[in-house]
């Protein structure tokens, strides 16, 4: 299961980024995002980048997908979503930090599976 951080301008881009990760890197998204605050984001972007962010966000979730990391690494990279995406893999500090702190952070409004709706359509 890999951990990913969304980075976007507003919550239109954030939820535009997480149907495409689902519908367009072909990713599963496990339970509901979860809001961290925006300018820790940033902080822990900067820290896995090496470097300042180039615009500073207004809202970031986390969120876990069921595949690995490295595979969520190649197919987020084929896409080109409305807002920056960080796989975070357990190699970097803040992974742990995150995850300990994933499941008391607040859900993030207004998103839906795209997947799970498709699913029960099918059936």
């Amino acid at each position: 299961m890999a951990l990913i951080l969304i980075r976007a301008e507003d919550q239109a881009k954030l939820l535009n980024t997480l149907a495409d990760i689902e519908r367009h890197a072909g990713l599963k998204v496990t339970g509901k995002p979860r809001i961290i605050n925006s300018r820790k984001a940033d902080e822990i972007a900067s820290k896995i980048l090496k470097q300042e962010v180039r615009s500073k966000s207004d809202i970031a979730v986390l969120v876990h997908v069921e595949d690995d990391t490295t595979k969520s690494i190649v197919h987020i990279r084929k896409i080109h979503p409305p807002a920056h995406v960080i796989v975070i893999s357990e190699e970097y500090g803040e992974y742990k930090t995150l995850e300990e702190t994933f499941h008391g952070l607040n859900y993030l409004k207004g998103y839906y599976s795209h997947k799970d709706k498709h699913k029960k359509k099918s059936k």
